[in-house]
C-alpha cells in the first residue's frame, strides 16, 4: 500500500495538473523558489551579523583590558609614590 510506482506516481501528476492548471502550478513553482530564495539570504545576513557582533565583541574586550593595565599601572605608581 505504501509502495507507490512509477505509473502511480504519473497518474497522481496529470491529475494534479488537471485540477491546478500549468500556470498556477507554475506561479507556485517562482513563489517557493522566492521562498527558498529569501530563506538562504537571511540565513548568509545573519550569519555575517553574527560574525560582525562577535569581533566587535573581541575588540571591546581587547580595549577594555587595555584600559584596566592603565588604571592598575596608575594605581601602582600613586602607591610607590604615597610610600616615597
Amino acid at each position: 500500500m505504501g509502495n507507490m510506482g512509477i505509473w502511480q506516481l504519473l497518474i497522481v501528476a496529470v491529475i494534479i495538473v488537471l485540477l491546478f492548471g500549468t500556470k498556477k502550478l507554475r506561479n507556485l513553482g517562482g513563489d517557493l523558489g522566492s521562498a527558498v530564495k529569501g530563506f538562504k539570504n537571511a540565513m548568509t545576513d545573519s550569519a555575517a551579523k553574527k560574525e560582525e557582533e562577535t569581533s566587535e565583541n573581541i575588540v571591546d574586550k581587547s580595549t577594555m583590558a587595555d584600559e584596566n593595565v592603565k588604571k592598575t599601572d596608575e594605581k601602582v605608581t600613586t602607591k610607590e609614590k604615597d610610600q616615597a
